[in-house]
């Protein structure tokens, strides 16, 4: 009987603290010792029969950061891809997928009008000559702590703006005070326009 998406994806999750002792993780920063080992003899691809293929797949689709080629790829697998598709799938092309749909996400930054100098020069720098791994470290980290100081420039304009209220300039230093990137965010997205005066 062939399992549908979404018993794959309920199933994927159900699993998931199981084969995170047993899969490799695509975003962990250094190899476990588990896929070092399996590195030095082949993948760790290689001992996971069919269903277990499937199900590292679904995980993959389940994954709300997973992008359109990722998406395409993986259901298309899912509906006919046959045991060895699936296994070079996971060892080389979900990660040229994903790093397809990192240059879009990250091109797509540079269309946003809110985009500052450092988000802009960072993401030109990245689509240039970054690596796969590096545009998904930027997409994950990088592009939050480049926001931030770009929100911080646009607040110290509002401050230094002599047409600004007291009120106005009040919030916008307690942004600043609190320095985190969500509260900068949140006070030039919202917070700015919700002040009196």
């Amino acid at each position: 009987m062939r399992l549908t998406r979404t018993a794959l994806a309920v199933a994927a999750g159900a699993l998931a603290p199981a084969l995170l002792l047993t899969a490799p993780s695509h975003a962990a920063a250094t190899t476990p010792p588990a896929a070092a080992a399996a590195s030095e003899t082949g993948s760790p691809y290689d001992e996971m029969d069919v269903d277990d293929l499937r199900v590292a797949i679904a995980r993959i689709l389940a994954d709300p950061d997973s992008g359109r080629r990722v998406t395409q790829e993986a259901n298309a697998l899912l509906d006919s891809g046959t045991e060895e598709e699936m296994r070079a799938w996971l060892e080389t092309g979900y990660r040229l997928a994903q790093a397809e749909d990192d240059r879009v996400a990250i091109a797509r930054t540079l269309a946003d009008p809110d985009s500052g100098r450092r988000v802009i020069r960072e993401a030109n720098a990245l689509l240039d000559d970054g690596t796969p791994e590096e545009m998904r470290a930027w997409l994950e980290t990088g592009y939050r702590l480049a926001q931030a100081e770009d929100d911080r420039v646009a607040i110290a304009r509002i401050l230094a703006d002599p047409s600004s209220s007291d009120a106005l300039r009040a919030a916008a230093g307690a942004a600043l005070d609190d320095n985190t990137p969500e509260a900068l965010r949140y006070f030039l997205e919202v917070g700015r326009y919700e002040v009196d005066g």
